[in-house]
């Protein structure tokens, strides 16, 4: 099995952390077909009720591997194939109804944008920086990029970043909404864990399908999300959590009145 990618399960928790810090945790071949078997592998295990999307080394992601690709004589055909291997993992991630928290602990460039912006929740170390650089070497978004990026930020501020060699800092990606958190390096993954635990020790279900529903509304018309809600909600009205959390909250709305 390769190192490429770990992943983990235990008590509920999934842990995907990208292992090239080598390369900046840069996604190659290998790494792009791991990314999506790992996806596959969250998505049918029903224990699964949070992930934590996390990083070796000093940087979190700086998307595909620009020098592998470009000195193993790879086609453009080759970076299109291995290109729709990794959308299949990032389509996957944001689709399924299990919330994902991001540890960003250093710089993320290019698709590495995309890939944490599958996760629902970023943390963001101080020291952390964010960056296009796909125009600066005659190259094009892709990882999710044109969709995932606006969607988060915005159609103009998106914009800024892919047609200037623009690098925000921390606190500017917290203003500008890419990021949930910024906290000390050394708080990183402390925080991107009491996350997801808050999750986990919550009603997991009804987190994922909000997740799920915010995720997957973007794409469809009104109609469609407002039946999407009813049943969804519905559905969780009748489940044994649903019912003791909605028993206790009324008898408590009641002892207020009183």
């Amino acid at each position: 099995m390769t190192d490429s990618i770990l992943f983990s399960v235990s008590d509920g928790l999934a842990r995907v952390t990208f292992n090239r810090p080598a390369s900046l945790n840069a996604m190659d071949f290998e790494m792009g077909e791991r990314w999506r078997d790992v996806a596959r592998a969250v998505a049918v295990d029903p224990t699964i009720g949070a992930v934590i999307l996390d990083a070796a080394g000093p940087a979190f992601c700086a998307g595909g591997d620009v020098v592998m690709m470009g000195t193993s004589g790879a086609s453009g055909a080759d970076v299109t194939e291995t290109a729709g291997v990794i959308h299949e993992g990032i389509r996957i991630f944001t689709e399924i109804p299990v919330p994902i928290v991001a540890a960003v602990q250093g710089a993320v460039a290019g698709g590495g944008l995309g890939l944490m912006l599958t996760a629902d929740y970023v943390v963001a170390a101080s020291v952390a920086r964010f960056v296009s650089k796909y125009a600066n070497i005659g190259l094009t978004p892709d990882l999710g990029v044109s969709t995932l990026l606006p969607a988060a930020i915005g159609q103009r501020r998106a914009l800024q970043l892919l047609l200037q060699d623009r690098t925000l800092d921390a606190d500017e990606a917290l203003a500008w909404g890419l990021v949930a958190e910024v906290v000390p390096l050394a708080d990183v993954a402390t925080r991107a864990e009491a996350v997801a635990r808050f999750w986990l020790d919550g009603a997991t279900v009804a987190f994922g399908q909000a997740k799920r529903l915010v995720r997957t509304g973007a794409g469809r018309t009104l109609a469609e999300n407002l039946d999407d809600e009813a049943s969804t909600i519905g559905a969780a009205f009748d489940t044994p959590a649903s019912q003791h959390r909605v028993a206790a909250f009324a008898a408590a709305s009641a002892k207020n009145k009183r």
